[in-house]
Order: structure tokens, then C-alpha cells, then sequence
């Protein structure tokens, strides 16, 4: 009895109790909790350092881009009164040098002076060679940027001349040695066989000719000289021709003189231009400029290249104009764009020597800043008081205006002129364009050409990269996520995922390399079989997939669940195989032997080796991962007890996937396929190595095309650090991101709505 008590005793005594406040313990607990605290703060900090580094990269872009649509500023200096300027008659030109320290002045009198600009007095004084009773009657020059200068004389005659500029260093100090030349010697050369007095003037030089121009009231001369050195003896021969135009009925007011020597241009009346062909002698059509028959042409000149003319009218407007075809095929004059200084007369305007740009000086002293092509009108400031002559510098930074018997110098700041809103983003009329158009085109070989930096065709390369990426790449991903994670068998799948996801580590300039090198030409040349390939490889596995479900079960049962797609492999090769060595013997029954041939000729579709179709297989490749692999976890995440659910209720395994598992997984795979569309967007290699990087706006698939981070790649090493191309460069970057963060943000919200909407299932 006491032995079974003392049994009971033990059996029943209470357990012994643990001891949780033990050194040890509480020293993991202060360990844990330090650990929680630590990684706490280095995902915040990481978190905020990751917004901070975007939100710096934001306004960095944006302070790189904001000077490019700032206008421009004018700075008075103190007026001068030089000693000179009482008795060197009246100014009909102003000029200024390079380094904008000399400047030259010619006057009535026949007389070049030549000034200093900072403090005007007078370094050189040259009287032309004009004869004896002999005045200026007018002065006229060669186009922007060139030194030579006309003089119309009262005699009928007319003296060429060029201003030069010897820089050198004596005892060190920089000196600019200004001079006179005369290239078509001294002797004035005829013009007006009846004396009569020069009124206007013009010239225009090439290498091989020089044609001069003059009216007298409403008669119309024109001269062409040309010379010709013997390569063998070095003998010059000169030849001197007269050029019989029709005359004009209406006191003439300008002449103007094509680069090309192709057309004259004669402003003359109240405001109507005459074009005469110089090549046919005759006239190509009289135009007028001016609706307002109130109004009257008071000023006008050439902008650099000679294409364009820019007139003035009294009643303070300008406008461009230049010869375009007409879609009969005709080249006609055509008023490009208007402009609006005020509402004094015009009365001179001088084009910029380097850009597209021109200034202009009205009656009241009023002094604008225009820019042709952007559409610009960048400043209109009084610099005067009434009116006056001014001379531009050639870097287009400096401005001398003479009037009331002073000097006033100005400094110009004006470094973006070219670049505007609707230039970055709407259609542009160029010269030598026929019609406005998208063009993205920022350098030449010649002087004479106009950067050209629409970002319109460089978006809509992006957007047409990244759509024919998306097409190849977001069906295969997400049906083979669908597939992988609902379908297909554990062990496989821990197969296939890892080889997949592995594609993702392959460097993008690998894949643009092969897509460049190999693809490209191979696709050129099998263009049946990759169309095929394309068609037959979908239908190839539904009629597998049809076969199979109708074997009998004990051929079927064979086969362990999940494991299938295994037999779609030899599937796939075969018809793959078949495609390509079936291409030329499609191409010779369908197209003539030729394909590329018949697309271009017969389809008139224009096909680039290097087109977007190359650009879809390759970056489309290079995506799949990415969507796969967000889609795929999204897919393998949905609860297992909704799945088994359904099932019990009835529901077939596709119902399920349709009806519960997709909708469920809707808001990963949403974000797998933004996420890959930010990724096509913003690819450089492919695009850079698989594309012409031809900026078009066509979404032919067989052309090519130029993304916005492609073009950044390839100009920005060559861009002028500041410069207007690298500042639009830098807006480039900004548009991606831009447009980066706003499709992220929206596909987050429409996450955040899915998620919410299905949640509940």
C-alpha cells in the first residue's frame, strides 16, 4: 500500500516548470530584437536611398533640360560717341568679326571704317577705288557668313569686295590686322549699260561663278562671270555673260540670288515677289506676300543656306518663305510661318551666320530675336530710340546698333533658339521639304544644314520595339507560366524554371550581336520559313494535343501526369525543320524565287535587312524570362485550397484555371507583363545593333526603326557638352523615365484594383 501511494504520488506530482528567463535566453532575444531593428532600418534607409536616387536623377534631367526653352537676354552696355562718327556719312552696313572686338562700318561715302568695339575709336579707314563724281547707292551681300559685299554705284556700276580679318601675336599680344581685297579686281564691273543708278544690289559666289544682280527703278540687270584655270598651264580664263531676264513693271525693293544659282528673287511693288529661273531664263511665277493691302514689304534678307527669305512689312510682322513643290510638281514660293514684332514698320533685319535664326530692328528701336524652324520669337526688346542700322556678330552674341549719331553695343544671349515644343513634337516644315514632317536628323556634312530633332520618331520607335517584342513574348510567357506552375509536374518544374529564368543572365549585347550578325540576314533570307515557323508551330501543337487525347488510355496512362509537354519537344523540332527547309521551295512556288523581291516590288513595302520583325524575334527572346518568372510565382501562389475547391465541386481543371486560378494570379501577372513592357522600352543593344537606326515613323514590320535609349547611346559621345543637341539628349532620358514611372504608377493602381477585386475569391 505505501509502495502504490508512493507510486501515485510521483505519477500525479506537478511537472517541473521552465525557466524562460534565463541569461541565455535573453541574450537570443536581445540578439533577435537587435537583428529585427537593424534590418527594420536598412530596408527603410535602403527604401528611401532608392526614391532619393530617383528623385535626384529626376531633377538632374530636368535641370540639364530646362535652359532649352528659356528665351533669350539682351544686356545694354554704355552708348559711345565717337569722334568719327560726325563726318563718315551715313552707315549702310554694320559687321563685326569672330572674336566680335573689330568692326567694320560703310557708308554712303564710299568709305570702310573699321572700329573698335569695346571702346569705338576708329583703327583703319579704307576709301574704296570709286571714280571721281561717283557715289554708293546701295550695298548688298553674299549669303550669311560669307565676307563678300556689293556696292550698287550711281553709275550703273557695281564693286565687289571682301573684308578679311589677320590675327597675329606680335611681342605676344593678340593683334586683328582688318584689310580690304578686292577678288574681282578693282575695276567696278557693268551692270546698267545706261548709267543709270544702282538701286539694289546682290551677289552670289561658287567655286566656279559669280553672278551679280542690280536694278535701276524697274529695270533688271543681271551678269554672270565664271572662271576657269587650265590644270596644265595654270592659265585663267574669264568669261563674262549677261543673263536676259523679262523686266519688271514695279519699282524693285530687293534682289536675291539662290545658293545654287537656280533662282532670282526680285521683291518689288507694295509687297509682291517675281521668281525668275536663272537656268531658263524666265519667269517661274509672281507671288504675293502680303494679304493686307494696307501693308508694304519694308525690309527683307536671306537666312543662312539662301533658301529661305525672311520680309518684314510696315506693319511690324514678319514671315519665311521658300520654294517647295507643289503636288503637281512644280516648285513654287510658299509662305512657311509668320512672326509678330509689333506694330512699327521693319527696317532691317540680319540673319544669323551659324543657325537658322534672325534678328530684326523696327522704326520704333525695337530689337527681336527670332528663330525660324522652332517657330520662335525669343525677345523683343527697345534698344533705341527710333530708327537705326545694327550689325550681328558672327556667333550671334553681339549687336552694335548706330542711331542718333551713337553707338550702342549689346551683348545676346541666346543658346537654344532651334529647340521648341512643337519642333521636339510636331510636324516641322524644313527647307528643302516638300511638306511638314517628323524628322530626327542632328548632324550633316555642310554649313548649311539645320539640326532636325523631333523626338516624335524616336518615341514611336520606341513604342513600335517594345509592341512587336510584347507580341512574340507576352503569350509565350504567360501560357508557358499557366502551364509550368498549374500543369505541369513538381519534378519537371523544378527543371524547367531554373533553365528558363537562366536565359535572363544572358548579356543583351550578345543577343543584339547574334540578332545583328546572324539573325538578321538568315531571317532575309528564309522570310517563307520564319513566316511559317510563326503559324505552323501553334497549330503543329493543338493537333498534337488533339492526337494525343484521342490515343487510347492505355497508350495515354503511359504517360506520368504533368510530364506531357515532354512529348511536344520532337513536335516542335519537326516542325520547325520543316519550315526552313520548306522556305525556298515556298518561295519559289508563291514569290518568284524572291520574297524580299516580291515585298518591295509587288507589295511596294519597303524591307530593311535590319527591320523590327529582327528586332521582335530577338528582344522578345530577351524579355520572356522576366514575365515568366513574376507570372509563373504569381500563378504558384494562389492558395491550394481554392484550387482543391473547385475541384470538389465539380469544376474541370480548366474551368479552375480559367475561372479561379488566373483571376486569382490576375494582379501578378499584370505586373510581370508591365514590367517586361518597361524593360522592352527602355532596352539599348538589341535595338542599337538589330535596328538601321533609321528614325521613321512606319510601323512596317520589315523597316527599321530608332528607340530613344538607342539614340542616346549612339550620339551622346559625339554631342557638344551644353550644347542644344546634348541638352535634347538628356530630354530624351527624361521622356523614358517619364514615361517609365507613369506606366508603372498606372500599373500599380490597376494592381492594386485587381487585387481588391479578386481577393475575395
Amino acid at each position: 500500500m505505501n509502495d502504490l501511494a508512493n507510486s501515485t504520488m510521483t505519477t500525479t506530482s506537478p511537472p517541473k516548470r521552465i525557466d524562460f528567463n534565463t541569461p541565455e535566453l535573453q541574450r537570443k532575444r536581445r540578439i533577435r530584437a537587435l537583428k529585427d531593428r537593424l534590418t527594420r532600418w536598412y530596408v527603410l534607409i535602403g527604401g528611401l536611398a532608392v526614391l532619393g536616387a530617383i528623385t535626384l536623377i529626376f531633377f538632374f534631367l530636368a535641370y540639364v533640360v530646362a535652359p532649352l526653352f528659356q528665351g533669350a537676354s539682351l544686356t545694354k552696355e554704355a552708348a559711345l560717341t565717337p569722334a568719327w562718327i560726325q563726318d563718315a556719312g551715313k552707315p549702310l552696313m554694320i559687321s563685326l568679326e569672330e572674336q566680335n572686338q573689330v568692326a567694320m562700318r560703310v557708308s554712303d561715302k564710299g568709305q570702310a571704317l573699321f572700329f573698335d568695339v569695346s571702346t569705338g575709336a576708329e583703327l583703319k579707314r579704307i576709301d574704296l577705288p570709286l571714280a571721281a563724281g561717283v557715289s554708293v547707292v546701295s550695298i548688298g551681300k553674299d549669303q550669311p557668313g560669307s565676307p563678300l559685299v556689293i556696292l550698287g554705284l550711281s553709275n550703273g556700276q557695281s564693286l565687289v569686295f571682301r573684308h578679311t580679318y589677320k590675327v597675329s601675336y606680335p611681342d605676344g599680344k593678340k593683334t586683328i590686322s582688318p584689310a580690304i581685297e578686292y577678288p574681282y579686281g578693282e575695276t567696278p564691273i557693268v551692270l546698267d549699260d545706261a548709267g543709270r543708278p544702282l538701286e539694289h544690289v546682290a551677289l552670289n559666289v561658287t567655286d566656279t561663278s559669280l553672278v551679280v544682280a542690280g536694278s535701276a527703278g524697274s529695270h533688271l540687270n543681271v551678269l554672270s562671270l565664271s572662271r576657269e584655270e587650265n590644270m596644265m598651264t595654270g592659265e585663267v580664263t574669264s568669261e563674262q555673260k549677261r543673263i536676259e531676264l523679262p523686266q519688271m513693271t514695279e519699282p524693285v525693293k530687293a534682289i536675291f540670288i539662290d545658293p545654287r544659282q537656280q533662282w532670282l528673287y526680285v521683291i518689288n511693288g507694295r509687297a509682291l515677289a517675281d521668281v525668275f529661273s536663272l537656268r531658263d531664263k524666265s519667269l517661274n511665277g509672281r507671288y504675293k506676300l502680303l494679304e493686307d493691302g494696307d501693308a508694304e514689304i519694308t525690309a527683307s534678307t536671306q537666312l543662312v543656306g539662301g533658301i529661305s527669305l525672311i520680309v518684314g512689312n510696315s506693319k511690324g510682322g514678319l514671315a519665311q518663305w521658300f520654294m517647295a513643290r507643289d503636288p503637281d510638281g512644280e516648285q513654287r514660293l510658299k509662305q512657311i510661318r509668320t512672326f509678330e514684332m509689333g506694330t512699327a514698320p521693319i527696317v532691317e533685319i540680319t540673319a544669323e551666320e551659324r543657325r537658322k535664326g534672325f534678328t530684326a530692328l523696327d522704326a520704333s528701336g525695337k530689337f527681336g530675336v527670332f528663330h525660324s524652324t522652332a517657330h520662335r520669337t525669343l525677345l523683343v526688346d527697345p534698344v533705341v530710340d527710333g530708327q537705326g542700322v545694327f550689325g550681328l556678330s558672327p556667333r550671334a552674341n553681339r549687336v552694335i546698333v548706330e542711331a542718333g549719331g551713337k553707338l550702342q553695343p549689346l551683348l545676346l544671349d541666346n543658346p537654344h533658339p532651334e529647340v521648341s515644343w512643337s519642333a521636339l513634337w510636331s510636324k516641322v516644315w524644313y527647307e528643302n521639304y516638300d511638306e511638314p514632317k517628323y524628322v530626327w536628323q542632328s548632324t550633316a556634312a555642310n554649313t548649311d544644314f539645320e539640326p532636325k530633332m523631333s523626338l516624335a520618331p524616336l518615341t514611336f520607335g520606341t513604342l513600335k520595339a517594345a509592341f512587336y517584342a510584347m507580341l512574340l513574348a507576352a503569350p509565350l510567357a504567360v501560357a508557358a507560366a499557366i502551364y509550368t506552375a498549374y500543369f505541369m509536374a513538381p519534378g519537371l518544374r523544378r527543371k524547367v524554371k531554373p533553365v528558363i529564368e537562366l536565359m535572363e543572365a544572358m548579356p543583351t549585347v550578345i543577343l543584339g550581336f547574334f540578332a545583328g550578325l546572324f539573325l538578321a540576314p538568315y531571317v532575309e533570307g528564309h522570310l517563307p520559313g520564319i513566316f511559317s515557323l510563326l503559324m505552323l508551330v501553334p497549330i503543329g501543337i493543338l493537333v498534337a494535343g488533339f492526337i494525343f487525347s484521342r490515343l487510347p488510355e492505355s497508350i495515354r496512362l503511359r504517360v506520368p501526369d504533368g510530364w506531357e509537354s515532354a512529348i511536344l519537344i520532337p513536335v516542335i523540332l519537326f516542325v520547325g525543320w520543316l519550315s526552313l527547309y520548306m522556305s525556298p521551295y515556298l518561295e519559289t512556288w508563291f514569290f518568284g524565287g524572291d520574297m524580299r523581291m516580291w515585298i518591295s516590288h509587288d507589295l511596294g513595302i519597303t524591307y530593311d535587312q535590319r527591320n523590327a520583325l529582327v528586332v521582335g524575334l530577338a528582344m522578345g527572346f530577351a524579355v520572356i524570362p522576366n514575365i515568366y518568372s513574376i507570372a509563373e510565382d504569381a500563378v504558384f501562389s494562389v492558395p491550394r485550397g481554392l484550387t482543391l475547391g473547385s475541384l470538389a465541386l465539380g469544376a474541370t481543371p480548366w474551368q479552375t484555371m480559367t475561372r479561379v486560378v488566373i483571376l486569382t494570379a490576375s494582379p501578378g501577372i499584370f505586373s510581370a507583363l508591365m514590367i517586361g513592357m518597361g524593360r522592352a522600352v527602355g532596352e539599348t543593344m538589341i535595338v542599337l545593333m538589330a535596328t538601321g537606326n533609321t528614325p521613321v515613323m512606319e510601323m512596317n514590320l520589315f523597316e527599321g526603326l530608332r528607340t530613344l535609349a538607342a539614340n542616346v547611346a549612339v550620339e551622346m559621345p559625339e554631342s557638344e557638352v551644353g550644347g542644344s543637341h546634348y541638352r535634347v539628349l538628356f530630354l530624351s532620358a527624361l521622356v523614358l523615365l517619364l514615361f517609365t514611372f507613369i506606366m508603372n504608377t498606372l500599373a500599380e493602381l490597376i494592381r492594386q484594383r485587381l487585387r481588391k477585386k479578386y481577393s475575395s475569391l
